[in-house]
């Protein structure tokens, strides 16, 4: 079933999830774990992030610095294939622009299309330290909105080669939003213009990056309203549970961390888990009671404090 399907015949709160694969080299015996753990909530999707490749420098034998291009996390479109056909849950597979070209992604939707898994969610994807050469026979996305032109050009059959009789690829594509804008753009308004982009070229769902301040949240959802944007705009939440997370999140996600939540955690460090847990349940019931059909949890990697949140909500 496709996501936006989910959420309009949702009679009660769905909590959806996102995770990331394994780490080069790692089994995918710790994804299949936390989706066992996640399973008895009946996730109506997952979402399985995407990684471009990047460069590494590495010391040899003999004293010298050798460069190496590697993914450190490979494995996306076959983690989906996993969690839809053995698990039989919905999955959302993340695509970028950035590090693949028009025509890997054409062979990604086909793969996955094949697998029966009928989301995905464009992005631009982060900048890496590493920028893929293109071939000139290849071409690529710039921006999020060419991505989602290209999905939307495969829903009526239109491939970028001719093929004669071709069938449709029809997913059901969402797209990222910034309640605090996108760190390229000069301000909101460009911002929320931009993703306006992307929703006139065929996106059915927004999913936010990660807030701390529901009233971000709710601002946010005003102006995009207010800027002729009608889609689901489903909240994005991530549970703090490292006292590190105070500066990497910040410095990586470019999201401010509210005043009172910096000032606990600060003031009593050992007790970071319980205090990331409760602030993220107040925000899960703030955004229930105000009417938000779909909630998206960042797990990542650990699906432990998530699932006793939701377990508290579905109380």
């Amino acid at each position: 079933m496709k996501v936006i399907e989910h959420i309009e015949k949702a009679t009660s709160p769905l909590f959806s999830y996102e995770i990331i694969p394994p780490a080069r080299g790692k089994s995918a015996q710790e994804i299949i774990d936390i989706v066992k753990q996640l399973q008895p909530f009946n996730p109506p999707y997952i979402d399985v992030t995407s990684h471009s490749a990047e460069a590494y420098y590495e010391e040899t034998d003999s004293g010298t610095i050798k460069r190496r291009i590697r993914k450190k996390r490979p494995g996306t479109i076959s983690i989906c294939g996993i969690i839809q056909n053995r698990f039989k849950i919905d999955t959302v597979a993340h695509l970028l622009c950035r590090g693949f070209t028009r025509e890997e992604t054409e062979d990604a939707l086909i793969e996955l299309n094949f697998l029966g898994i009928q989301n995905v969610l464009a992005i631009r994807g982060d900048e890496t330290n590493y920028k893929k050469p293109v071939q000139k026979d290849r071409s690529i996305n710039s921006y999020a909105s060419n991505l989602v032109t290209q999905l939307g050009d495969l829903k009526k059959a239109i491939y970028l080669d001719e093929i004669l009789n071709p069938d449709p690829i029809d997913m059901c594509v969402g797209v990222g939003g910034y309640p605090e804008k996108h760190f390229e753009a000069p301000n909101l308004k460009t911002d929320i213009a931009n993703l306006k982009k992307k929703v006139d070229a065929g996106a059915e769902y927004i999913v936010t990056q990660m807030f701390f301040d529901n009233d971000v949240y709710f601002g946010f959802v005003e102006k995009c309203r207010a800027a002729g944007i009608t889609v689901p705009i489903i909240p994005g939440i991530k549970i703090l549970d490292r006292v590190k997370q105070l500066t990497v999140i910040p410095k990586n996600f470019f999201v401010n961390l509210p005043d009172e939540l910096v000032d606990e955690i600060t003031s009593s460090p050992e007790h970071i888990k319980e205090i990331g847990k409760q602030w993220g349940l107040k925000q899960a019931e703030g955004l229930l009671n105000a009417g938000v059909k779909n909630i998206h949890f960042y797990v990542l990697n650990d699906a432990g404090t998530v699932t006793q949140i939701v377990k508290q909500l579905s109380q």
